[in-house]
């Protein structure tokens, strides 16, 4: 038998992770010798040694590893598939996370979108004639939360049609719960710039807008203002 330095040395693993396998109830030493506490370990413990860390390496964690060591090849290979799986979902995030960031990096954007789902939303609206997205500033600053929407689909060409949110009175407009693309333009950002990238972005994506952007002009109670703009797509 080997005490526990050896065969550390002989498996390459440390004193200190024996003794946690030991703590944890996953690998015992064959013989305790009582008066020294040295701690002594025979090809039985060997092999359960390297049968661990051969289930480390497939990815398995120790707490998996504690409920399948003694099982049956079957269930072993059922838990290695599930790892497989799970491993394959966690890349596949990490990529989609890499491709928004690589998106983010190679365009001047200066916006985040986000896509999200909306409930349906009813609103009265006052429709104007904008000749230049610069003439409905003026619209956006009657109180503390104006909405504007707008049927564009990219930076307007001449004159374009607009609806602001007439509170009680103007034409009824019900827009369905939906899918959107969202975006929070802080007032650092100027909101023709932010919404040319938001549309460059959706093309870039290769998604449809199918109603009315909506753009809520907040102010808080302290004077902070900020634009959110949801974009319908399909």
């Amino acid at each position: 038998m080997w005490r526990i330095g050896e065969l550390a040395r002989m498996t390459g693993v440390t004193e200190r992770t024996l003794r946690h396998y030991d703590k944890i109830g996953l690998l015992a030493p064959t013989a305790v010798d009582r008066a020294s506490g040295y701690r002594w370990y025979g090809v039985a413990a060997l092999s359960r040694l390297e049968r661990i860390r051969g289930l480390q390496r497939l990815g398995l964690s120790l707490r998996d590893i504690a409920d399948l060591i003694d099982a049956p090849d079957g269930h072993v290979r059922q838990a290695v598939r599930e790892t497989v799986a799970d491993i394959q979902r966690h890349i596949a995030t990490l990529t989609q996370v890499a491709d928004r960031a690589g998106d983010y990096l190679a365009t001047p954007m200066s916006i985040l979108p986000q896509q999200a789902t909306v409930g349906a939303r009813h609103l009265r609206v006052r429709y104007l004639t904008v000749e230049h997205p610069s003439e409905i500033a003026s619209v956006c600053t009657a109180g503390p939360t104006t909405t504007l929407l707008t049927w564009l689909h990219g930076r307007p060409e001449g004159g374009f049609t607009a609806a602001v949110d007439a509170g009680r009175t103007g034409d009824r407009l019900t827009l369905p719960a939906r899918t959107v693309v969202r975006a929070v333009v802080p007032p650092s950002t100027g909101i023709i710039n932010a919404g040319q990238h938001l549309f460059d972005w959706l093309r870039r994506h290769h998604l449809t807008i199918t109603g009315p952007t909506i753009e809520d002009h907040l102010t808080d109670a302290d004077g902070n203002r900020a634009t959110v703009i949801e974009v319908p797509i399909l």
